[in-house]
């Protein structure tokens, strides 16, 4: 094989492979050995086909294979040895081929950046603390033992309430008429939640065990049969049973039920529960600073089909319209992301940073264990598919840069409560709202300028 660099320009290289008809015939007769063991023809007993008898039945498609067999090998030596650092599939344009013949062909690249990195120093960030007051965990609480609602049947003669859980079966009639789904088993309403058909909740309320009652509602707009959507149906309604709220104790047998040791332990669950959601979200947002700082910080020229390909995978979901009206948002976002990645990859190449297996079972066994009764599915799913697995070890891999950053900027340590938090979270909201808002507005003022021309 005998390469020879046409150029190396930017984040472009060109470079010229000649393989010689030898090396070529080498491999065809390799191929045609191997595959005499294999073929099996009329006439001849298996393993003693003539190399030439298979040649003339396959000799295209073996050729075709071999050759293609000849340029990855070769393609991947040739960058190796130039430490040409490729960003996507090379583009190789074959000039001389064929049986007989020397195979000649050149391959454009698009090459990645040398990334030089800059000091992390400036970069500052708050890494935030959650204090979860105990009345936000009382609440909480209180949420939960009343979702978790005991009902005690009422007498015959008491009537039904609000809050009570009603027991009927119905049939229904529009305009007079039976209709598909007319009829109902069983059902169970508790009133006052409106669950079922507006307004249907607050006609069964004063109603008896046994008492038969009459309701009148107009169907939903969506309902499945839209010939009836928006119109009056009448149910006649046999009200079979009626059961009242029991007030749940707040106690360790609640705990206990919840799958908690005690009362104590469930408090606990819920306060570590409540601390997670806030510091994830936190943490999220403080990554998100953290990586607009540092591609900021960075200046790098980036291969355009890297850009390409990065652009299609952020509107493989949009429509065509919507990819043009946005065209500059989504090529901004797609540079923003080669950006950053690239940069935390030389970060962690310079830290000889590297994801284990170990690491890669652990994630999994956390995954498996926050999905109970769904482990055999997780496994099969990570068994199964490489790619998920590659995934996985690409934002483990993230994670890891991303922690060893944190020590190397000026990181504010800052702990503070759900109040707090929540007004972090609200202001954020709203500056992306109003950035959003500025961008449309600037969009529209562009727009009429062009229209103007």
């Amino acid at each position: 094989m005998k390469v020879r660099v046409n150029s190396k320009k930017g984040l472009k290289a060109s470079l010229s492979i000649l393989v010689d008809k030898k090396t070529i015939q080498k491999k065809l007769d390799e191929k045609l050995i191997e595959l005499q063991s294999k073929v099996q023809l009329k006439g001849f007993r298996p393993g003693k086909v003539p190399p030439k008898v298979i040649k003339n039945q396959f000799g295209k498609a073996i050729y075709g294979e071999v050759i293609d067999g000849i340029l990855k090998e070769t393609s991947t030596k040739a960058i190796e040895d130039n430490k040409i650092k490729v960003a996507g599939q090379p583009k190789i344009d074959l000039k001389t081929f064929g049986e007989g013949k020397d195979l000649d062909y050149t391959m454009e690249l698009d090459i990645l950046p040398d990334i030089k990195l800059n000091s992390l120093e400036k970069i500052k960030a708050t890494n935030y603390e959650i204090e979860v007051e105990n009345e936000l965990v009382e609440n909480r609480l209180k949420e939960i033992a009343k979702n978790q609602q005991n009902f005690s049947e009422k007498k015959e003669e008491e009537k039904s309430n609000l809050q009570d859980l009603v027991v009927f079966d119905y049939t229904a009639k529009v305009e007079g008429k039976d209709f598909e789904g007319n009829e109902g088993k069983n059902i169970q309403l508790v009133l006052g939640k409106d669950l079922f058909i507006k307004g249907f909740d607050n006609q069964l309320v004063g109603v008896k065990k046994n008492q038969s009652k009459s309701v009148t509602v107009k169907l939903p707009e969506n309902y499945p049969n839209r010939e009836l959507a928006n119109k009056k149906a009448d149910f006649n309604c046999k009200v079979t049973n009626i059961k009242k709220p029991v007030d749940i104790k707040i106690d360790d047998e609640l705990g206990k039920k919840l799958g908690a040791k005690d009362l104590m332990d469930l408090k606990n669950l819920i306060k570590k529960q409540i601390k997670n959601q806030y510091q994830n979200t936190l943490e999220t947002i403080t990554k998100r600073k953290i990586l607009e700082q540092i591609e900021k910080s960075h200046n790098i020229d980036l291969p355009a089909n890297l850009v390409e390909q990065e652009t299609k995978i952020i509107t493989q979901s949009l429509k065509k319209e919507e990819i043009e009206k946005n065209k500059k948002e989504h090529i901004k976002l797609a540079k923003s992301r080669i950006k950053t990645g690239l940069i935390l990859n030389e970060i962690g190449l310079k830290n000889n940073l590297k994801i284990n297996e170990a690491e890669i079972k652990n994630e999994i066994e956390k995954q498996i264990k926050s999905m109970p009764g769904q482990e055999k599915m997780v496994m099969e799913y990570y068994q199964k598919n490489q790619n998920a697995v590659a995934s996985l070890r690409g934002a483990l891999y993230e994670e890891k840069v991303i922690e060893l950053i944190k020590t190397k900027i000026k990181l504010e340590k800052k702990t503070i409560k759900t109040k707090e938090a929540e007004d972090i979270l609200k202001k954020i909201s709203e500056d992306s709202k109003t950035s959003k808002s500025s961008d449309t507005k600037k969009q529209q003022k562009k727009t009429k300028i062009t229209k103007k021309k």
